[in-house]
């Protein structure tokens, strides 16, 4: 399995692609800002062909270049139900101060084809197959991808669920701290501690090194502001 990424935009959002191999069929995970030239250019360099674009939350720097992504492939986004509106409206996933510096406004629209994402399912896309997880509590449509690679070892695309040393911040619109810390216990550290976690800003993390040694997992204790847009 081939899994690549890169940082995009001013807020270094890790947008990955994953195949089965060189010059195949790939998906693309959350395309963010300013992502558009530098995955043009990871795909030329690796021969892939997008063929869906999944979406681990609503988040605008997730999301700022689905559409040109999604449209210039003629290929769909999947997104959880919960969190879709912020695809047409994202100002709904911001606080009032980042309202306020945008302006009030930011155009962006949703891309020609979106399909929404149900807990559990497992999506049979580019020679891969990824399970999908509902992790609501950074925004309530919050989801993992999980596939596992030749060797057995699962990998998990986590988005702001959760990062290496920390977990995604719920004091914006629709978070919830409480819900993330349930998603936490009950949907990633119920799995193997060499699961690879590939998170949606920061380096790679496994299952068991933030198990032992992520302090807001550690009895899942108080609310502390995290990562993440």
């Amino acid at each position: 399995m081939l899994v690549a990424g890169f940082p995009a935009g001013s807020f270094q959002t890790n947008c990955y692609v994953v195949a089965a191999g060189q010059g195949e069929a790939c998906i693309v995970v959350d395309p963010g800002q300013d992502a558009v030239e530098p995955l043009d250019a990871l795909l030329a360099e690796h021969r892939l062909t997008p063929v869906a674009v999944l979406l681990t939350h609503g988040h605008f720097d997730h999301t700022f270049s689905v559409a040109p992504v999604c449209d210039g492939n003629d290929v769909p986004a999947w997104i959880h139900p919960d969190d879709r509106e912020m695809l047409s409206d994202p100002l709904k996933g911001l606080s009032p101060d980042a309202v306020a510096f945008f302006g009030g406004r930011l155009e962006v629209r949703e891309p020609r084809e979106v399909r929404e994402l149900a807990d559990g399912a497992a999506l049979e896309l580019a020679g891969l197959t990824l399970r999908v997880d509902h992790t609501p509590g950074h925004t309530p449509g919050s989801v993992v991808f999980s596939t596992p690679t030749e060797e057995g070892v699962e990998v998990v695309l986590a988005g702001d669920t959760l990062f290496a040393g920390s977990i995604g911040r719920t004091d914006l619109p629709g978070g919830d701290h409480q819900q993330l810390l349930a998603s936490l216990r009950d949907k990633l550290l119920t799995r193997p501690d060499d699961t690879v976690v590939l998170p949606g800003h920061g380096p790679t993390t496994t299952v068991g090194r933030e198990r032992a040694s992520n302090p807001f997992l550690q009895g899942l204790g108080a609310p502390v502001r995290g990562r993440g847009l």
